[in-house]
C-alpha cells in the first residue's frame, strides 16, 4: 500500500505543469514557421480558386483581354496583398522577437500558440474583406472582425516579450533588455499592430462611412510605419545620447575648473 502511494505521488510530481519551466526554443520557432507558411499558402489557394477568370469569360465578356478580366478582380487582389503583408510583417515581428530570446518558457509557448491561433484566422479576414468589391452590407462588421483578429494575433506577441522581460537575464539577449540598444525599438515594433488595429476598430465605429478607406489605409501605412519606427527610434536615441554627453561634459568642465581654483577662491 505504501509503495502504491509513493508511485502515485511521484507520478503527480512528474506531470505537474510549471509555466516557468524551459521549453525548446527551436521547436517553438519551427512550429510557428509551419503555421505561418500554411496560412500564407491558404491565401494564395483562395486567389487561385475564386479569383482567376475563366478563358471563355475572358473571350466573350472582355474580348480576349486578360488584363481587363483581371482588373475586375482588383479589389480581391488588393485584399489578398493586404492580408499577405499582414502575415509577413507579423512573421517578421515574431522572428525579431525570438531572435533576442535566449530561452523560452512554457508560458511563452502557450502565449505563442494563442497568437498562432488568431494568425490562422487571417484567411477568414481575407474572405471577409475580399467582398468589398460587391458592396456588401456587412463591410463594417467584416473590417471589425479583421481588426480583432489582427489585434489578438499581435497582442499575444507583445505578451511573449513582456513575459520574457520579467526574467530578462535568463530569457532575453542583452540588446533587448531594459536599457539595451534594441529595447525601445522592440517595444515600438511589438506595440505597433495592436495600437493600429485597435485604432482602426474604433475609427470604423465612429466613421462608418469611411470604414473601407480606413481599413485599406491601415494596410498601406503599417509597412512604412515599421521603417519610420526604426528611423525615429535611432534619431531619438542619438539625440538622448548627445544630450547626456553634453551634460557629462559640462560636469567634467565644472570639476576641472573647481580643481584649478585655489582653496580660498572655492570657499568664496
Amino acid at each position: 500500500g505504501q509503495r502504491g502511494e509513493e508511485e502515485e505521488h511521484h507520478s503527480l510530481e512528474t506531470f505537474t505543469f510549471y509555466l516557468s519551466e524551459p521549453l525548446s526554443k527551436e521547436r517553438v520557432e519551427a512550429f510557428s514557421d509551419g503555421v505561418y507558411a500554411i496560412v500564407a499558402t491558404l491565401l494564395i489557394l483562395d486567389i487561385c480558386e475564386d479569383n482567376v477568370p475563366d478563358p471563355r469569360e475572358v473571350e466573350e465578356k472582355f474580348h480576349g483581354s486578360l488584363l481587363e478580366a483581371l482588373s475586375e478582380y482588383g479589389p480581391n487582389y488588393l485584399a489578398y496583398f493586404g492580408s499577405f503583408v499582414t502575415i509577413g510583417l507579423l512573421w517578421f515581428v515574431h522572428h525579431s522577437l525570438f531572435l533576442y530570446v535566449t530561452k523560452a518558457t512554457r508560458l511563452m509557448g502557450l502565449l505563442n500558440i494563442l497568437s498562432l491561433a488568431f494568425i490562422g484566422g487571417l484567411p477568414l479576414a481575407y474572405q471577409l474583406t475580399s467582398e468589398f468589391a460587391e458592396k456588401s452590407h456587412n463591410e463594417i462588421e467584416a473590417i471589425q472582425v479583421s481588426c480583432v483578429i489582427t489585434f489578438f494575433a499581435s497582442i499575444f506577441q507583445f505578451a511573449i516579450w513582456t513575459t520574457a522581460l520579467l526574467n530578462e537575464e535568463e530569457t532575453l539577449h542583452a540588446f533587448a533588455r531594459y536599457g539595451g540598444k534594441e529595447h525601445a525599438f522592440m517595444f515600438a515594433k511589438l506595440a505597433l499592430y495592436p495600437c493600429v488595429s485597435l485604432g482602426a476598430f474604433f475609427l470604423t465605429c465612429l466613421l462608418s462611412e469611411f470604414s473601407t478607406a480606413i481599413f485599406h489605409l491601415m494596410q498601406i501605412v503599417i509597412p512604412f510605419a515599421f521603417l519610420a519606427l526604426r528611423i525615429f527610434v535611432r534619431i531619438s536615441l542619438s539625440a538622448i545620447k548627445s544630450v547626456m554627453s553634453l551634460s557629462r561634459r559640462k560636469v567634467v568642465l565644472l570639476e576641472e575648473e573647481e580643481a584649478c581654483l585655489s582653496p580660498n577662491e572655492t570657499l568664496s
